[in-house]
């Protein structure tokens, strides 16, 4: 099995130029409202606030267009002091998806966008190569919607119901697959690894459209994940294999550690 060290020397490359005539942008949906860590977004990350850093990180991918999208000003502030584009979006959505959505439709009426890259906010580790990873999915004109997973190496986390396990059929490769179902349970059972779930997707922009309008479905109610709506309604989510799950940002304790980290 590849390192993704060498998907991002050799398959990255390829994978640009097999869908360069696409024009992605990426979306990075935000808000204040958070109960472990009180306005999370302009957290500050030794001097720089963390929903920046997160912008920076797309920005420096190169792949195209970055807005962030947010239901707060002051969000919309930083990314905007420092150059960037933001959006506001009405701070009542429910999701992080249909923040992104309100604010292409917003940014992109012309739909001049076909590819749709979602970041997560509190990833202020996040390396180019897993961004780009989900990026190459788009090249096949099946897929919906594209993501990526790490094999759980920690054995607490395979019990977690926090950790959200990908159950996948890989391809010949090794490095991609078909999504076949989400769980926060412990699976699949018997010999053989799990894998971590990311929550980093790419969307045809039809794909999009179509999710955000689709009603909440039973197992993603009962799950609480959104993904499941779209496995449910038939629509086709691959995962390519990274290696390692980017450093999340939920607590005042992984903020400390994410400043050590980044210094």
């Amino acid at each position: 099995m590849r390192s993704q060290a060498a998907i991002s020397r050799n398959d990255l490359k390829q994978g640009l130029l097999m869908i360069s005539d696409s024009n992605p942008i990426i979306l990075i949906p935000a808000r204040m409202n958070s109960t472990r860590l009180p306005n999370k977004p302009l957290a500050d990350i030794n001097g720089i606030p963390m929903i920046v850093r997160v912008w920076q990180i797309a920005v420096n991918a190169n792949l195209g267009r970055v807005i962030v999208a947010s239901g707060d000003t002051e969000i919309s502030k930083a990314i905007q002091n420092e150059g960037g584009e933001a959006i506001l979006t009405d701070p009542a959505l429910p999701s992080g998806s249909d923040r992104i959505f309100a604010a292409l439709e917003k940014a992109d009426p012309s739909k001049k966008h076909d590819i749709i890259i979602n970041l997560q906010g509190d990833l202020p580790l996040l390396e180019r190569s897993t961004i780009t990873a989900a990026y190459d999915l788009m090249e096949n004109d099946q897929v919906d919607i594209g993501t990526v997973a790490a094999k759980i190496t920690i054995p607490e986390e395979k019990l977690s119901p926090s950790i959200v396990k990908a159950i996948v059929a890989w391809n010949n490769d090794g490095i991609t697959g078909r999504a076949l179902y989400f769980t926060r349970a412990p699976a699949p059972t018997g010999d053989g690894p799990m894998y971590h779930h990311i929550g980093l997707y790419t969307y045809k922009r039809h794909a999009l459209e179509r999710f955000v309008k689709l009603p909440i479905s039973p197992l993603e109610q009962q799950e609480k994940l959104e993904q499941l709506r779209a496995l449910e309604n038939g629509m086709r989510i691959d995962i390519a294999l990274v290696d390692t799950v980017p450093f999340g940002v939920d607590t005042p304790e992984d903020l400390e550690k994410a400043k050590l980290l980044i210094k």
